[in-house]
């Protein structure tokens, strides 16, 4: 098992508030939440990043999210959430452990507060982008 924080509550090393287990996926609440009910869904494979993870693990945790949303929403009563998935220091990712967030965002100022610098779509780069996304992927 990965060294990792994660790697350690898979393990039964580190204690923490179980939510979910099944075969491929482990659920449970966030240490430092940003509202209540924040969870953290991880994968038991130990990939660092999502692009790494196994179609396997990726796929049983598309299967379970939704899930765990639905029971977020029925126990705390709030509607509105941040899904959260960050890979690589460089965009915010803390741990080496595929982990995504289910954050609450209740009305009062609980939660995750992001910046969103968009910018308009350069046509003629989109067109050019688009072509080699697609033949990367086959």
């Amino acid at each position: 098992m990965s060294e990792t924080i994660f790697g350690k509550i898979l393990s039964g090393v580190i204690p923490c508030h179980k939510v979910y287990e099944d075969e491929h996926v482990f659920a449970f609440l966030d240490i430092n939440p940003l509202s209540t009910g924040h969870t953290l869904v991880i994968p038991k494979e130990p990939a660092k990043t999502l692009d790494a993870l196994s179609d396997e693990s990726a796929a049983a945790l598309g299967r379970v999210l939704p899930r765990i949303c639905r029971a977020v929403i029925a126990v705390t009563g709030v509607r509105e959430y941040n899904v959260l998935e960050n890979n690589g220091p460089g965009a915010h990712q803390a741990v080496d452990h595929v982990h995504f967030h289910v954050i609450p965002k209740p009305r009062h100022g609980e939660g995750l507060g992001i910046g969103w610098p968009a910018r308009p779509l350069d046509q003629q780069e989109a067109t050019h982008l688009a072509t080699k996304l697609r033949a990367a992927l086959g």
